[in-house]
Formats: C-alpha cells, sequence, structure tokens
C-alpha cells in the first residue's frame, strides 16, 4: 500500500504541475513586473526586452501588458521565432528616445515572430521634432535616415489594431518581407512640413491590409514600394500628406514586381497628391506594376488627384537618362468625386520604352477648385494607351 500511494502522490503532484505549465501557457507579463517605471523618464529598453523574452519563450498565448504612464525608451528589438502567439496589450504611452546616436533605423523592431497582436488604445510618440532638422535626405542622396517607430520584418499573422503612432522621426510603419498582417483602426499623425514622416510604407510584403484608420502626415500617408502583392487600402481617412503612393519604383536592381492593390472607400483631404504612382528614370532593373483598382474614393481639394510620373525625381539634381523601364499595367479608376486645386486632373505620364497600358478612368467627377486664371489643359497624356466611359469630368485624354 505504501508503494500505491506513492505512486498516487506522484501522479497527483505531476497532474497539478501539468496543469501549472497549462496555465503559465496563457500568461500576463507586466512590464512594470521586470522594472520598467511609467514616469516618462526612466530608461524601460531593458524591462521591455525581458518581458518580451520571457513571454517569448512561452507557449500558448502570452500577454505582455504596458499599464497606464509614459514609458522612455531607446531602440528596442522584439525578436521571435516565439513558442506561442505574442499579444501586446498598449494602454500607456511608449515615448522614443531622442539620442539621435543611440540609433540604427529603427525605434521599435518587431521581427521573425509568427502570431502577433498589438493593441490597447496605447500611443507610440517618436518625439520627431528632436530629430527633424537633421534631416537632409532632401539635399542630398547620401543621406543618414532617421529611426523609424515601428518597424515589422518577416513577421507573419498579425493584427495591429486601436494604436497610435505620432511624430515618428521618419516613417511610422515599416513593414518588410512578412504576409498576411491586418493594420486595423490605427492613427497616425505628424505636422504637415515634418520631413518623410510616411504613415505607413510596404514593401516586399503579402497580403498586408490597411483598414478603417486615420493618416496625417508630412509624407504619402501609405506607400507602396516594389516586391507587393495583394494589397489592400480600404477606409482610409488620408490627410494631411502626399497621399496614397505606389513607388519610387525602379530605383535599385533586382526590384520585383507590385502586383494586385486594391485602393476603396479612402477619403483624401488637402493632399499634394491623391493616388499617385512614381517610377525613377533609368531603371537598373525592369519590373512591372499591375492589377491596381481605385475605386470610390473621395478627394478634398487634393493638388493632384491622379497622377502617374515615370520621370519621377526625388532630388534636385537629377539627370535627365534613359526612359523608365517599369511597366504599368491594367489600373483602374473607378468612381472617384470630388475638388482639386491643380490645373491638371489627370497628369498621365509614362515612359516611351515601357508605355502604360490598360489605364481605364470610369465614373469620375472632379471639380477644379483652383486659380481659373492659370486653368489649362486638365488632362495630360504620355504614351498612356486605355479607355475611358463617357461619365468623366474633366474630359479624359484617353
Amino acid at each position: 500500500m505504501g508503494l500505491e500511494l506513492s505512486i498516487i502522490v506522484i501522479d497527483l503532484l505531476f497532474f497539478i504541475l501539468s496543469g501549472a505549465r497549462i496555465a503559465m501557457a496563457d500568461g500576463v507579463y507586466n512590464v512594470k513586473d521586470y522594472g520598467a517605471a511609467g514616469d516618462g523618464q526612466t530608461d524601460n529598453t531593458k524591462a521591455f526586452e525581458t518581458a518580451w523574452s520571457a513571454a517569448c519563450a512561452v507557449q500558448g498565448k502570452a500577454t505582455i501588458v504596458i499599464p497606464e504612464g509614459a514609458y522612455l525608451l531607446g531602440p528596442t528589438i522584439f525578436k521571435g521565432p516565439c513558442k506561442g502567439i505574442m499579444v501586446m496589450q498598449v494602454k500607456g504611452q511608449l515615448l522614443a528616445s531622442t539620442h539621435l546616436e543611440a540609433y540604427k533605423q529603427y525605434w521599435l523592431h518587431f521581427q521573425y515572430t509568427n502570431g502577433l497582436v498589438i493593441s490597447g488604445g496605447g500611443r507610440f510618440n517618436g518625439q520627431g521634432a528632436s530629430a527633424w532638422p537633421y534631416n537632409q535626405c532632401k539635399k542630398t542622396n547620401d543621406c543618414k535616415p532617421l529611426p523609424m517607430n515601428l518597424v515589422f520584418s518577416f513577421v507573419t499573422n498579425a493584427t495591429i489594431k486601436s494604436i497610435s503612432s505620432i511624430d515618428s522621426k521618419f516613417f511610422h510603419i515599416h513593414v518588410f518581407e512578412s504576409r498576411n498582417i491586418i493594420f486595423d483602426s490605427i492613427k497616425i499623425s505628424a505636422p504637415q512640413d515634418s520631413p518623410n514622416t510616411d504613415g505607413i510604407h510596404i514593401a516586399d510584403s503579402t497580403n498586408i491590409q490597411v483598414v478603417n484608420s486615420v493618416i496625417g502626415t508630412g509624407d504619402d500617408c501609405i506607400s507602396i514600394g516594389p516586391g507587393c502583392t495583394n494589397l489592400t487600402i480600404f477606409n482610409v481617412l488620408c490627410g494631411p500628406g502626399h497621399g496614397i503612393s505606389v513607388g519610387s519604383l525602379g530605383k535599385n536592381a533586382g526590384e520585383k514586381d507590385v502586383i494586385g492593390l486594391n485602393v476603396s472607400y479612402c477619403n483624401l483631404t488637402g493632399t499634394t497628391n491623391g493616388l499617385r504612382i512614381k517610377t525613377l528614370q533609368s531603371s537598373p532593373s525592369r519590373l512591372k506594376a499591375t492589377d491596381f483598382l481605385f475605386e470610390h474614393i473621395i478627394m478634398n481639394n487634393v493638388y493632384n488627384p491622379i497622377i502617374i510620373n515615370q520621370n519621377y525625381c526625388p532630388s534636385a539634381n537629377c539627370p535627365k537618362k534613359d526612359p523608365s523601364l517599369v511597366k504599368i499595367k491594367n489600373i483602374k479608376y473607378r468612381n472617384i468625386m470630388g475638388t482639386f486645386l491643380s490645373p491638371v486632373a489627370y497628369n498621365l505620364v509614362c515612359s516611351e520604352v515601357a508605355p502604360c497600358e490598360g489605364v481605364e478612368l470610369s465614373d469620375i467627377s472632379l471639380k477644379y477648385n483652383g486659380n481659373e486664371k492659370q486653368a489649362k489643359n486638365a488632362s495630360i497624356c504620355v504614351h498612356v494607351y486605355g479607355s475611358s466611359n463617357g461619365n468623366v469630368k474633366p474630359d479624359p485624354c484617353i
């Protein structure tokens, strides 16, 4: 009986310990338990990294809680792969360090994770005003980019929801080599004159959605780089900023195609561009941008509402060389209405060696709100082929 009792006790202890391990699998990791202080002054980088490492090591769902308060952080990497789903519940405000010498290219970097949720209504404050005067990228191509607020690289199956990014030093959110990410109910803001503060930049990624969000910055609300497929932008309020842009494409050798973009039910207000595709001259490699649909768009006093520019020059010293080799094809603009400020509603300037094909303008009603003395031909088409229906105002050139 003694032996049998011992076996029962051991089995019971094993059951209890197993239950404890199962309970820990869905654990909660409060950054304050790892030494974080929400006083706006203490450097919490180590505390956040330690909390992430602890949560990343358990199976199941691990929730990192960032409670109310202001948490100062230097450059921090949240690296996987992790054993389970990582949830970061942000209630407080994260403040980026203003010591530029500590940064490389990012502030907060999420990397190599499969299964990630960031939510909670908190704010990621890049404190960019301290850094913007050091941005020299408009003066020279050989400039060191300032750090980005949030970087997602090699991230799969993620939901980023109900958070705010404000005053990033450079791009607010950068997505690279990732897939299956939803950005839902995101608020992004920076002053209209802040340099290179793109809202969300997406490159070399697949199945990325940006929905139900408000973005107003000093650069593109959303910019799309090479190597992207199957992107969705839905119900986004954009402005101020440079609009929704594809490109610039054709800058570097080996760039991959951009295929499949759906932009719908978006509102652009006071932006310098509305819907823009831009490629550089003298492309070192051939690629294509194809199968884009822009529909149900409202523009309020947008300067350049619809623009394809295959002679794009990002700085003042671009020499005119060979035509762009980027092929733009099957681009549809449908059900677009509102007002614009430049003399030209449709500015479609394509490459002479790779003309744009399959460009469609349908059911467009744009009213000129600019200086009537400057009004001229409201439609410019160069090396562009396509079609339009009879319901397009101003009159199109295709």
